[in-house]
């Protein structure tokens, strides 16, 4: 299946997030977010969007969240570089245009290959989503100037995730901890190369996630977690939508307080450890 919305170039004119830390971290809240257009001539025709860390209007890596109305279904058309999408509310629709929809829920994954034409659409109450690319600027485009760029397409519904626990992973030491691996090559102990991943933290869980990467981005995905670390003077409480990130050596406190359990989308180019 393929891929997403409607993005123009002219999607600079939103309010930048608030940044909620200092040092080597920063966190992002969901509730303090104040929603732009993803196309600002189209005004409330247009998806809404804000960009949690980059610029998507230049040549640089970027996350976003972008949100759409129900009932949104875009023009077929293609994009210059490939992205990824996670949901986070709703359901959603990324494919060829004369694909049958199938609609994807609160944490399904997908990707949608440079030059792929297709469509995207969304039928929930409300429909939010966390797309990031590795490099930009990312355009829209006509579907006539399609191409192959040789990557496939992919949609993974969430019911299709499979999720692994400590037994399985090294890098989890928390029972009823789990992890899932979506990109990236994560083989090589050593490797700097950058992966995503997601982990399922239970409902109560009070630990730690301790990394020594030089880029660390993190997106919660569902749930409700409260937050704090070294560079925050008090705890905050992170909804969907939801970000922190920190640089080389940092430990990030989460705890878990709700009876549900909250997903976690990770950024990275190391391996973290969740304690």
């Amino acid at each position: 299946m393929k891929n997403f919305i409607k993005i123009p170039v002219l999607a600079l004119l939103f309010s930048l997030p608030t940044f909620a830390a200092t040092g080597t971290s920063k966190v992002v809240l969901a509730d303090n977010i104040e929603w732009g257009y993803l196309n600002p001539l189209r005004g409330a025709l247009s998806p809404g969007a804000v960009d949690l860390w980059g610029n998507r209007t230049t040549d640089t890596a970027t996350g976003m969240l972008v949100r759409f109305n129900k009932g949104f279904e875009s023009p077929p058309h293609i994009h210059n570089i490939t992205y990824r999408g996670i949901v986070i509310n709703g359901l959603m629709h990324n494919d060829a245009p004369n694909a049958e929809k199938r609609w994807m829920p609160t944490g399904s994954f997908w990707t949608q290959p440079a030059g792929g034409e297709h469509t995207t659409a969304a039928n929930g109450a409300t429909n939010v989503i966390y797309l990031e690319i590795d490099s930009g600027p990312y355009l829209v485009k006509p579907s006539k100037e399609s191409f192959d760029n040789n990557e496939h397409p992919l949609n993974l519904h969430t019911d299709n995730i499979v999720w692994l626990n400590k037994s399985d992973l090294n890098d989890i030491n928390v029972e009823g901890v789990e992890s899932t691996y979506l990109w990236g090559d994560i083989s090589n102990e050593s490797s700097v190369s950058m992966r995503g991943s997601m982990i399922k933290l239970p409902a109560g869980f009070n630990g730690k996630i301790v990394t020594k990467a030089d880029e660390f981005r993190a997106v919660v995905i569902s749930g409700v977690v409260n937050y704090s670390s070294e560079d925050l003077t008090a705890s905050n409480t992170l909804s969907a939508g939801s970000y922190f990130e920190s640089a080389n050596d940092f430990t990030h406190e989460i705890e878990n307080k709700s009876n549900t359990e909250a997903v976690i989308y990770i950024r990275t180019n190391k391996k973290y450890r969740v304690n």
